[in-house]
């Protein structure tokens, strides 16, 4: 089970969350900085809420009631009418288990393509083009998938006293995870984009239906004996699905 942080322990500088703002579920990407106010902004990435280090959790969720209104109306505006973005390219952002990584490409031929240093994703190609740094990236992201999801499906399979056959990368539209009779279990690759927490519930999930091939209460107090806060978790997945 998730933690809560303790006063003494800085808050992480960038955070992915999930609210819900006049009805409509919202994912938004928190900074915390040595700011003095509390900044929302709205662009191609969604809404960005920018806040001192030690703002509180009830002075947050007042500024974002008191904006609903305002953050509905500019995030409709850009789903209606997006800008021609060029999102592959240097100083650019891409999420990875949560986080926001900077994107920094150089030219030249390497033998390690793509390269993760902090904060930054390096990625090194020969002719620069949008196209070669998104397909380098595509296939970084599928290597981190596989392996982040493996360690994560070995881990909770020991807890569920259960053994996947296989663990494979999905791409379907309408799913983040799914598991056959035989055992097989796929997990979506875009899934490495969002925070371990979630991650791990969607494995959770899969993997309890090794045992119970249903949504019955059984499935369900399966999945809590190893993810108490499933229900939560649930509706942050939900909220990212339907953003």
């Amino acid at each position: 089970m998730l933690k809560r942080l303790r006063n003494s322990v800085v808050p992480p500088s960038i955070e992915q969350r999930a609210t819900l703002l006049a009805g409509k579920h919202i994912t938004y990407t928190l900074k915390r900085s040595k700011r003095r106010s509390i900044g929302l902004n709205i662009d191609e990435r969604g809404l960005i809420v920018s806040v001192p280090l030690r703002a509180s959790e009830k002075w947050l969720q007042s500024v974002l009631r008191d904006k609903a209104d305002w953050v509905i109306e500019k995030l409709d505006g850009w789903q209606t009418d997006p800008p021609n973005v060029n999102r592959w390219q240097d100083g650019e952002t891409i999420d990875y288990l949560g986080e926001l990584l900077v994107l920094r490409v150089e030219q030249g031929l390497f033998a390690t393509p793509v390269q993760r240093l902090g904060k930054e994703l390096w990625v090194f190609v020969v002719d620069g083009s949008q196209k070669t740094i998104e397909h380098a990236v595509s296939n970084w992201y599928r290597q981190e998938a596989q392996q982040f999801y493996t360690r994560r499906a070995a881990h909770y399979a020991r807890l569920l006293n259960v053994m996947p056959r296989t663990v494979k990368l999905s791409e379907a539209k309408t799913q983040w995870g799914s598991c056959t009779a035989q055992g097989s279990v796929r997990l979506h690759v875009h899934l490495i984009k969002l925070p371990p927490r979630l991650i791990d519930y969607v494995v959770v999930h899969e993997l309890a239906h090794l045992r119970e091939l249903n949504h019955s209460a059984a499935f369900w107090q399966l999945v809590e004996s190893v993810c108490p806060d499933y229900k939560i978790l649930r509706s942050e997945l939900k909220a990212v699905a339907n953003r």
